[in-house]
């Protein structure tokens, strides 16, 4: 088999690419494989979210705390070299229009002060102080000054340029087929369109496609794509200062129906134009247009920012988030195929959870204790696959 790596990482995507930096900064031989180009996935439709807002205290919120600081820490390094990732600290703002909302939303925003997460609970004029041009509607809300944003493209090409500094090769257009076992079981490499690369680890950032990869080994994972919506408006003056959105966000983000949900999440870019989501809807890789999620996301857009009802629309694209069934992503090794790694099903968050995950892989591969507990992303945690590995047996 051509190469003999240390690390095979599937996926050039955020994920894929953090995966990557962290194992070849600590020494490791990694090589980078991806189906297409750079950000051709689900990292260069997104918004670039970098939250601990939307996520109530547990296992995710865990490693989005251990990601904030990650970043900021990674942002240093890979500044001046691999030019600007545009990192931005402006925090997220979450709004409700009830008085029973904001008892909801202040409770959740109590809980994960007490996990870690820094809150500042606001009246109406409290909202209007920190974004001027929202609706006077408001009930309240609660501000979460470590939320951050980030540009995704930008991001993951700097890591993957620090990772190729670092000895890592990254191989575009070169499409994974199986992955590979010996007579023992454990994966040994993987079989692409190119042919055969051997590793000693292997570690599946496949992102939408990552239950299809896991399988072709016997480590099936319901990990599917979930179709989401961005809408980008033409560059305007200062009007959306931080990331604002609508509480019923929560509920969405925390969903399982495969029917279209939206909810409002309205947020500025450096370059003037306006970001607004989010939608989510299971379809498979449907890649056709749905003219009802986008109006619903520019009505709920122009109810929250009345001002945007006369800025101009400039494109409208979308992507495939990972999900994962109990909206938890799937990290660590998988006890049915030794050698294989998991870093998916991150959905909507996998941009902010980036670095803890590629810094948990490191880790697990480098045989070291992981910071982070691993057994709520342990990939054998589904029923799906137990009753095929019984099965199997």
């Amino acid at each position: 088999m051509a190469g003999n790596f240390d690390v095979a990482v599937v996926g050039a995507g955020i994920v894929g690419a953090a995966c990557a930096y962290a194992c070849a900064r600590r020494g490791l031989t990694v090589v980078v494989l991806e189906r297409a180009g750079l950000v051709a996935g689900a990292t260069g439709s997104g918004e670039g979210n970098l939250l601990v807002s939307d996520k109530p205290p547990g296992p995710e919120l865990d490693l989005a705390l251990l990601s904030n600081g990650l970043w900021q820490h990674w942002e240093a390094e890979l500044a001046g070299r691999y030019g600007d990732i545009e990192l931005e600290r402006k925090g997220g703002l979450i709004v409700t229009e009830t008085a029973a909302g904001l008892v909801g939303l202040r409770a959740t925003a109590t809980a994960q002060a007490e996990a870690g997460v820094v809150v500042e609970p606001l009246d109406p004029a409290g909202v209007r102080g920190h974004e001027p041009a929202i609706t006077r509607q408001v009930a309240g809300g609660v501000f979460y000054p470590q939320d951050m944003q980030v540009m995704p493209a930008r991001a993951a090409a700097a890591l993957l340029a620090a990772a190729r500094d670092h000895g890592a090769e990254v191989r575009l257009r070169t499409e994974v087929t199986a992955l590979l076992r010996n007579a023992a079981g454990r994966v040994v490499g993987v079989d692409t369109d190119a042919g055969p690369v051997a590793a000693g680890h292997v570690v599946n950032a496949a992102g939408a496609w990552a239950g299809r990869l896991g399988g072709s080994a016997g480590a099936a994972v319901p990990v599917a794509p979930r179709r989401g919506f961005v809408l980008v408006t033409e560059p305007v003056p200062p009007l959306v200062r931080h990331k604002v959105y609508s509480a019923d966000y929560l509920d969405n983000v925390a969903s399982g129906d495969a029917a279209l949900q939206t909810s409002t999440v309205v947020e500025g870019t450096p370059a003037g134009t306006i970001l607004i989501g989010a939608s989510r809807e299971l379809v498979d890789f449907d890649r056709r247009p749905n003219p009802d999620a986008v109006r619903q996301l520019a009505r709920g857009a122009v109810r929250l920012f009345p001002a945007l009802a006369r800025v101009r629309l400039m494109r409208v694209y979308h992507g495939f988030r990972p999900f994962s069934p109990d909206h938890l992503p799937v990290i660590g090794p998988d006890p049915r195929a030794p050698g294989l790694v998991h870093a998916h099903g991150h959905e909507g968050a996998g941009i902010g959870l980036a670095p803890a995950t590629g810094r948990l892989v490191a880790q697990v591969i480098a045989g070291d204790a992981p910071e982070v507990d691993l057994r709520p992303f342990d990939p054998f945690r589904f029923p799906a696959p137990r009753e095929d590995a019984r099965a199997a047996a």
